[in-house]
């Protein structure tokens, strides 16, 4: 979060779908009679609707500087500590069923709710909507500083047609977008990858099968894509500034890097372990637990064709990503034979991703999740203890290769001459 001491919100220093949160997030740690100061490259008007439309009339608001460059804006918040005028938003969300604004077809009638439920009702109906599905906002205004609101809260999730443009009335439609039909499951990690926790709850590989859609994952495995969709919908709501790391704003050549110095390197630190606790309790509990032999020799084909893959990355797949990324900064060029040489061998990565994105599958598979049982030894623990974050670890290196090193890559070397 950009601020200091003195609550001054450094707005273009701000990821945009965190500008709006943060600011709020400031206003409501703000004390009565207290204050914060808005930076911003352009004229922060549509924070004013919004402060208004959800918290109601209780700051000011006093432009210190006006462009044509900066604008700083002085946002107090009035009463004092007996007013009540301090509340949470969870307080005064409204209540859908009861909002007679609220037509069962979705529209909404502004005007006639009450001022500081306007923007919050807004949001409930849109955040009920499925894939395809619209509200209308019916309003005696331009209602565009929602449309910032909800691109800044729930990102480019929805589009927006108007209807009628005034003078009098304003109609428009928004309905939210499907990503189910459109993005696959590695585009929608690659974007954040928060949204990997909702795929692994419900058992959806992001890495190895990212190509897949939503709703392709969801009928292979009996599951309701709306559903997941809507938990997607709730990582993006409730994001914070800070914790997050956006893989796919970085350069492909310090991504590479990153890949081996942060992945390769836990490969090649745990794998002897893993293997030598995997054939150590499989010995000494095997015939109690048949399905330990099993995994003991998915982890010998995994530490073989791990350590194989990652050779041939680091020596030939890896420097030609980094020509290819020179290239297009100016600094040489790549030939047909390079050309083809990298999707041959991003063709042999993924395929050799899969194979050991299967193998973890199977092992998580005979071990329950790596449920430990009664009789385990400490060895025994340490072993599904590993495995588990084993597997974690995997499912990252693996995303950031399939979903983003590997097909950014592929868009610079189609657009070289």
């Amino acid at each position: 979060m950009q601020t200091a001491e003195s609550n001054i919100v450094n707005v273009p220093d701000i990821e945009p779908r965190l500008k709006h949160p943060t600011i709020f997030r400031v206003f409501d740690s703000l004390g009565p009679g207290e204050s914060m100061i808005i930076h911003n490259d352009h004229d922060p008007r549509p924070v004013y609707y919004q402060l208004i439309g959800e918290r109601g009339d209780v700051f000011t608001w006093e432009y210190l500087e006006q462009g044509p460059q900066w604008w700083d804006v002085r946002v107090t918040k009035k009463g004092n500590a007996g007013d009540g005028l301090i509340g949470s938003t969870n307080a005064q969300k409204p209540q859908q069923s009861s909002n007679s604004a609220v037509s069962k077809d979705n529209v909404i009638n502004v005007p006639a709710i009450e001022p500081r439920l306007k923007h919050p009702t807004i949001f409930e109906v849109f955040d009920k909507l499925g894939s395809g599905e619209s509200l209308v906002i019916h309003n005696d205004h331009d209602p565009k500083p929602v449309y910032y609101q909800l691109l800044g809260e729930r990102g480019d999730v929805f589009t927006w047609q108007y209807l009628e443009q005034g003078p009098e009335v304003w109609d428009v439609r928004v309905t939210k977008k499907g990503s189910a039909n459109s993005e696959t499951i590695g585009q929608i990690a690659a974007k954040d990858l928060k949204k990997a926790e909702v795929f692994k709850k419900y058992g959806i590989d992001f890495c190895c099968g990212g190509k897949k859609t939503i709703k392709e994952a969801c009928e292979e495995k009996g599951l309701d894509a709306s559903q997941v969709e809507r938990e997607l919908q709730q990582t993006t709501q409730s994001s914070v500034t800070n914790g997050t790391t956006n893989y796919n704003e970085w350069n492909l050549d310090f991504l590479a890097d990153y890949i081996v110095n942060t992945h390769h390197n836990y490969v090649r630190k745990y794998l002897p372990d893993l293997s030598m606790y995997s054939s150590k309790v499989a010995r000494v509990h095997g015939a109690n637990h048949p399905e330990l032999a099993p995994i003991n020799q998915l982890v010998e084909t995994v530490n073989s064709e791990l350590t194989e893959h990652m050779v041939v990355e680091e020596n030939a797949l890896f420097p030609l990503v980094k020509k290819i990324v020179q290239a297009k900064n100016g600094n040489g060029s790549v030939s047909k034979e390079e050309k083809d040489a990298f999707d041959a061998m991003t063709r042999d990565a993924e395929k050799e991703h899969d194979s050991v994105g299967r193998a973890m599958e199977k092992i998580r598979g005979l071990s329950k999740n790596f449920a430990i049982p009664e009789d385990a030894c400490t060895s025994y623990k340490l072993l599904y203890t590993m495995l588990d974050e084993f597997e974690n670890d995997l499912h990252t290196h693996i995303h950031l290769e399939n979903n983003i090193l590997f097909p950014k890559t592929a868009d610079i070397k189609n657009s070289l001459a």
